[in-house]
């Protein structure tokens, strides 16, 4: 993937056009960038009022946020052996935050905390695949 030109030429492109050293065409030449993308910048500046690259941000802002994930940890803390359901209505009642099971595991899983095996579920009736060569217990 292709990188980002950096802030010093974006700077040094329109600090050049603001002296009148030339066309947005001729400089973008002379700093080798193509000339679309000098009309860019020139055009992101008298939009933002700023020279400098404006952060990206794809999709929405997380509810995550550091205190909701301290309260998560809290919480865990206080009950490790709390189930999703659990945490999802306590991190309701006490963050007003609202989350899926989805989400809150992966959340969970991200901060190195992991939940409890339980060992009333019944063991899993598909065989699990041995490599190839290696023998499956029983006698010689």
């Amino acid at each position: 993937m292709a990188k980002a030109y950096s802030d010093d030429l974006r700077r040094k492109l329109l600090e050049a056009h603001d002296r009148g050293e030339g066309s947005l065409r001729v400089l973008a030449k002379r700093f080798g960038v193509s000339v679309p993308w000098a009309w860019k910048v020139s055009r992101q500046r008298r939009r933002s009022g700023q020279m400098e690259r404006v952060e990206q941000r794809h999709g929405p802002r997380s509810r995550m946020t550091a205190t909701v994930r301290a309260s998560l940890r809290g919480l865990v803390r206080q009950q490790p052996d709390v189930t999703l359901r659990e945490l999802q209505q306590r991190l309701w009642a006490s963050e007003r935050v609202r989350v899926s099971f989805q989400h809150l595991w992966r959340v969970l899983q991200n901060m190195g905390l992991r939940l409890k095996k339980s060992r009333s579920t019944p063991k899993s009736k598909t065989r699990s695949r041995s490599k190839p060569g290696v023998r499956r217990g029983g006698r010689r």
